[in-house]
C-alpha cells in the first residue's frame, strides 16, 4: 500500500487498488481478479473496457476534447436526439453528474412557475430516503441529516413526506408547491422500489394541482430495471428527468431532460455549464445508446434479471438468519442483512466480489448490464460462500 496521499478525508476507502477490467471483472495491481457488481456505483452499464467504447472515445480523442458550449457540439445534437426519440422528452440540457442534472431539473421545475407567472412556487415536495447528490441544493432535497449537518442552513423550498405515502403527499401540496421530485428506485436509501400504483398516483396528484413531476433516474435508468427507464414499468411519463451515471459508461455524463413545456422558461442565460456536453462525453453517450438501444439487449437485462433474482431468493430461503430481505428491480437489486451490513459486505469482498452499501442495512448489487447468466450464477455461488463463512464465524463466537 502506497504512503497515505494528500487527499481530502471524506472517503472511507477499501484496501484495494485496481489496475484494469475486462467486462465484469477487475484485476488489481497485484494481478487478483474480483466480481464486479458495484460498477462503480451503476455507473460502468457496459463493464470495463467495452470494446465499441474504447473505440469510439479513442477516435474523439483525436478530434477535439473540449470546445464549450459557446459552440455548436454535433454529438450534442446526435445524442439529443436519440435520446429524445426515445423517450417522453423534447428537450435536452447536457452536465457531467447525476447531482448536476438535478440542480438543472430544480432550476427548470422553478423557473417554469416563474415564467407563467406564479414566483411563490418553489417548494418541491421530495421523500424520506431520498439521494439526490451533494449540492448545498440536493442535499435539502434528500433531507438526511448526515449530509445537511454542519453546512449551514438547509436550502428552503424542499418538503418532505415518508416514501410511498400518497395521502402524506397530497396533504403537503399549497400554493406554493412547485413540483413533485422522486427516485422511482431509491439506491442510496436501501433499493427501495416506489410501487407501480404510487408512481401513477403523483402523476395524477401533478394534473390535478398544476406540478411538475421530477424523476431522479441517475442510478435506476438507462436500462438497469430491463426498461429504458424505471418509470416505463407504470406506464407514466414525467415532466422532467435526471439521468447520469449508466448513460456515460464510465465517462462523466450527466442528462436533464425535459418536454418542451416544463422547459420553456429556460430561455439563453438562464442555466449553463462549462464541460456539460463536451465531445469526449458525447461520443461516449452515443456509443453506450448504440449498445443499450440495440435490438435485444433489454430483453437479455430481463432475462439476467430473473436468474440473479431466483438465486437470491434461494438464499434467502437458506440464510434467514443472514439474509433478512432481497429486494429491488432488474439488476439493481439488494440484500437487507440480518446481521450488520458491514459483516456480511466483508465477507462478500473476501470472496472477491464487490458490491454497494446502502442506507436501511442494504446492500447493493448493481452488475454491469452486459453479465451473463453464468457469470450472475457465480456471483450467487460468492454470496453463498460468503454467507456460510459470516453463519460459521458466529457459531464459533457464540460458542
Amino acid at each position: 500500500m502506497a504512503e497515505t496521499a494528500p487527499l481530502y478525508d471524506t472517503y472511507m476507502r477499501a484496501p484495494l487498488r485496481f489496475e484494469r477490467g475486462e467486462g465484469v471483472w477487475l484485476f488489481t495491481e497485484t494481478g487478483e481478479r474480483y466480481l464486479d457488481f458495484a460498477a462503480g456505483v451503476a455507473v460502468n452499464s457496459l463493464g470495463h473496457a467495452h470494446p465499441h467504447l474504447v473505440a469510439e472515445l479513442k477516435a474523439q480523442a483525436d478530434k477535439v476534447w473540449h470546445l464549450s458550449n459557446l459552440y455548436e457540439v454535433p454529438g450534442q445534437e446526435k445524442l439529443s436526439k436519440r435520446l429524445t426519440e426515445a423517450t417522453f422528452a423534447d428537450k435536452v440540457f447536457f452536465t457531467n453528474s447525476g447531482a448536476e442534472a438535478l440542480e438543472c431539473a430544480i432550476k427548470t421545475a422553478r423557473r417554469y412557475q416563474f415564467s407563467k407567472g406564479h414566483p411563490e412556487k418553489f417548494h418541491i415536495i421530495t421523500f424520506e430516503g431520498a439521494f439526490h447528490g451533494r449540492t448545498i441544493a440536493t442535499i435539502a432535497a434528500g433531507g438526511q441529516e448526515k449530509y445537511l449537518e454542519g453546512f449551514g442552513p438547509k436550502a428552503p423550498g424542499f418538503d418532505q413526506v415518508p416514501f410511498g405515502d400518497l395521502d402524506a403527499v397530497r396533504a403537503v401540496i399549497t400554493d406554493a408547491t412547485a413540483a413533485i421530485l422522486i427516485e422511482p428506485v431509491q439506491g442510496e436509501g436501501g433499493i427501495r422500489p416506489a410501487t407501480n400504483e404510487f408512481m401513477r398516483g403523483l402523476r395524477q396528484l401533478c394534473d390535478e394541482h398544476g406540478l411538475l413531476l421530477i424523476l431522479d433516474e441517475v442510478q435506476c435508468g438507462v436500462g438497469r430495471t430491463g426498461k429504458l427507464f424505471a418509470h416505463e414499468w407504470a406506464g407514466i411519463t414525467p415532466d422532467i428527468m435526471a439521468v447520469a451515471k449508466g448513460i456515460g459508461g464510465g465517462f462523466p455524463l450527466g442528462a436533464c431532460l425535459a418536454t418542451a413545456e416544463a422547459a420553456s422558461g429556460m430561455k439563453a442565460g438562464t442555466h449553463g455549464s462549462t464541460y456539460g456536453g463536451n465531445p469526449l462525453a458525447m461520443a461516449v453517450g452515443n456509443a453506450v445508446l448504440d449498445i443499450v438501444l440495440a435490438d435485444g439487449f433489454l430483453e437479455h437485462v430481463r432475462d439476467i434479471t430473473l436468474v440473479f433474482r431466483q438465486g437470491l431468493a434461494s438464499l434467502q430461503d437458506r440464510f434467514p438468519d443472514i439474509i433478512e430481505d432481497i429486494r429491488g428491480e432488474g439488476l439493481m437489486m439488494g440484500i437487507k442483512a440480518a446481521i450488520p451490513q458491514a459483516e456480511l459486505l466483508q465477507a462478500i469482498r473476501a470472496e472477491h466480489m464487490l458490491g454497494v452499501p446502502a442506507g436501511d442495512n442494504v446492500i447493493r448489487l448493481l452488475p454491469p448490464l452486459v453479465v451473463t447468466a453464468e457469470e450472475a450464477r457465480e456471483g450467487i455461488a460468492r454470496i453463498e460462500r460468503a454467507a456460510e463463512s459470516v453463519r460459521a464465524a458466529r457459531v464459533k463466537k457464540s460458542a
